[in-house]
C-alpha cells in the first residue's frame, strides 16, 4: 500500500487527575505554544466545560475520556451521553481504553456501541485497541487487536473509520514506564492499516493511528519516525506542560515537508 502523509495528532488523556486550578495552569502553559500539529485534551468529564472555555480561540480541541453506550438520554444515573458531550463542544471521544476494559469490564461489543453513539453526534471516536503482556507472550497480538477492531467495523461499518482515529496501546506499556520499541509498535500499526485496507484502501491510507503506552518526551521522536505511527495518545506526560509540548514538537518535526 502507498502510505501518504497524514497530519499528526497528539491527544492528552488526563485520566482521573486535575483540579480547576491545576487544569487552568496547565492549559495556560500550553496556549500559544503549539502549532503545526493537531492537539486535543481529554480532562475528566467534570472539567469539560471549564476546559472548553479556556480553550476558546485556540487550536486545541476538546476530547472526552468516556461516553454512555445507551441512547442519547434517559434514566441512566451517572452516565454522560454523546449528546451532552457534543453540547459542551467535544470533538473526540476515547472509547475502549484498556483501563475501561480491564477495570470496568467493557467488552468489544460495548466499545463498538459507544463508537456508534459518538458518531451519531458528529464526535470522532478514538478507538483504543491493545494486548496484555500474557497475550503478547502467547503470540496473540494480531488476533487480539483484530478482534477488537472488527467489532467496531461489524457494528458501525467500515465507512465509520473515515471519521475515527485508532489508538494502539499495548496494555503492558500503560503507566508502567515500559514502551514497545518503535519497530514493535510500527508492526502492529502496519497490521491495523492492512486490516482496514482489506475493506477499503482509501480509508486505510488516510486513517490516523496513534500509539499510546508510556509515550514520553525522550521516546516520541523515534516513535513518530515510523511510517504508520501518526501521533500519540499520551497519559502521564500530558500532565506536565514541558513534556507534553516536547511530544507535540516531536510530532510536528515528523511531518515530511
Amino acid at each position: 500500500m502507498t502510505i501518504q502523509q497524514r497530519s499528526p495528532l497528539v491527544v492528552g488523556n488526563w485520566k482521573m487527575h486535575g483540579t480547576f486550578a491545576s487544569n487552568s495552569s496547565l492549559i495556560q502553559a500550553l496556549l500559544g505554544r503549539i502549532e503545526g500539529v493537531a492537539v486535543a485534551l481529554a480532562p475528566p468529564s467534570l472539567y469539560l466545560s471549564a476546559t472548553r472555555q479556556q480553550l476558546t480561540g485556540s487550536t486545541i480541541a476538546l476530547a472526552a475520556q468516556n461516553v454512555a453506550s445507551e441512547a442519547q438520554k434517559g434514566a441512566y444515573t451517572g452516565e454522560t451521553s454523546a449528546t451532552m458531550l457534543a453540547d459542551v463542544g467535544v470533538t473526540y471521544g476515547i472509547v475502549g481504553h484498556s483501563e475501561r476494559r480491564q477495570y470496568y469490564g467493557e467488552t468489544d461489543a460495548l466499545v463498538a456501541q459507544k463508537c456508534l453513539r459518538l458518531q451519531e453526534q458528529g464526535i470522532q471516536p478514538i478507538i483504543c485497541v491493545g494486548e496484555s503482556l500474557a497475550e503478547r507472550e502467547a503470540g496473540q497480538v494480531e488476533q487480539v487487536v483484530s478482534r477488537q477492531l472488527r467489532a467496531v467495523i461489524e457494528l458501525c461499518g467500515i465507512e465509520a473509520l473515515s471519521q475515527a482515529v485508532i489508538a494502539y496501546e499495548p496494555v503492558w506499556a500503560i503507566g508502567t514506564g515500559k514502551t514497545a520499541t518503535p519497530q514493535d509498535a510500527q508492526a502492529v500499526h502496519q497490521f491495523l492499516r492492512q486490516l482496514v485496507a482489506a475493506h477499503n484502501k482509501n480509508i486505510a491510507e488516510k486513517l490516523c493511528i496513534l500509539y499510546g503506552g508510556s509515550v514520553k518526551a525522550d521516546n516520541a521522536a523515534s516513535l513518530f519516525a515510523m511510517p504508520d505511527i501518526d501521533g500519540a495518545l499520551v497519559g502521564g506526560a500530558s500532565l506536565v506542560a514541558s513534556d507534553f509540548l516536547a511530544i507535540c514538537h516531536a510530532a510536528k518535526a515528523s511531518i515530511v515537508g
